[in-house]
């Protein structure tokens, strides 16, 4: 299961009080004050790993309340404090103020955090309320409550490389072919309902990561089709990898179609305009191939990358240019 978007609650401990005992003891029947002070509460921090892909493991445990602080004691004791807890998210991951909708964090890269909930304080025993006018003090502080908050975690996935494309133009093939990914892939739209990633390994630290975005359908700038879902994960990627089906199933133009992906790109956020694109025409095993990559030349003034992940035709050379633009957008 993919999760992107997931609401947690979040509370943290309170902390312990502060004790009002005094010394008492077979030689000292009337000691003066020794209660110690209480422990602060658990904290609720989320930091990001990077051993985690998604926000699935939350979805099932969206309560998370951290320990209270245990209460002073006697002897000067000082309570333990409570126990934290941290809940572990993919780097990409956005946490927004429930109530208000504003971002409290963008969690970027493996060990970035942030506290969400602070622990209550523990409160002071009796011993500081000692003074030359009060020698036997029954003052003491009760702990302090512990934040409580709720937050929107959002994912936004973090990826060298994004793939993009109409339904069905073959891109969880192609990442299937590239990776060791296994998107769900078959022969009807809308096949890919959730992002997945992929690794691709070219050699000795010649890799990068490609996100298959599932297809883009016209009014996906507004939210048609889960538009909005699935066009916030291309906003960080480095490179886009525009898949055009050479002979759609639905009868519509390679062209139209390609030029239909890049005004929604443009409708949803007009800087994604200047984000470096590769055009690459798919499933270069059928007929239509050819016409349509010249069509394709022809309307963008740029070369046009012909492959076929089912024959593998094509792909050295398009895993060699990704890797290539990448090397010298990280010169940049």
């Amino acid at each position: 299961m993919f999760a992107d978007h997931v609401i947690v609650y979040c509370q943290a401990g309170n902390g312990g009080d502060g004790s009002p005992s005094f010394r008492r003891e077979a030689h000292v029947p009337r000691g003066g004050p020794n209660g110690g002070d209480g422990g602060d509460g658990g904290s609720v921090t989320i930091k990001a790993v990077s051993d985690i892909q998604s926000l699935a493991n939350i979805v099932g445990h969206r309560h998370w309340n951290a320990k209270r602080g245990e209460n002073g004691a006697s002897s000067l004791k000082r309570g333990k404090n409570g126990e934290s807890v941290t809940i572990l998210v993919p780097p990409g991951t956005i946490i927004r103020d429930f109530e208000r909708g504003h971002v409290l964090k963008d969690l970027n890269k493996v060990g970035d955090e942030i506290i969400i909930a602070q622990g209550g304080k523990g409160g002071r025993g009796n011993k500081h309320f000692a003074s030359a006018i009060n020698r036997s003090p029954r003052q003491f502080e009760k702990g302090t409550l512990g934040e409580k908050r709720d937050v929107v975690l959002e994912l936004k996935l973090i990826a060298d490389v994004g793939l993009l494309g109409k339904p069905n133009a073959g891109k969880s093939t192609l990442l299937s072919r590239l990776s060791r990914a296994e998107p769900e892939i078959a022969d009807y739209p809308f096949t890919t309902k959730y992002p997945n990633l992929g690794m691709v390994r070219m050699g000795y630290e010649r890799e990068f990561v490609l996100a298959d975005i599932p297809g883009l359908i016209e009014g996906a700038h507004a939210g048609t089709g889960l538009g909005h879902e699935f066009l916030k994960h291309v906003e960080r990627t480095r490179l886009l990898v525009h898949l055009v089906e050479p002979a759609p199933m639905d009868g519509t133009d390679p062209v139209e179609n390609y030029l239909n992906i890049r005004e929604e790109l443009r409708l949803y956020d007009e800087t994604l305009m200047t984000r470096p694109e590769i055009v690459v025409v798919t499933k270069c095993e059928l007929p239509d191939a050819s016409a349509a990559a010249e069509l394709l030349q022809e309307e963008l003034n740029q070369p046009v990358l012909r492959i076929s992940a089912v024959t593998g035709k094509g792909l050295p050379e398009l895993t060699n240019l990704i890797f290539e633009q990448l090397v010298e957008l990280k010169a940049d």
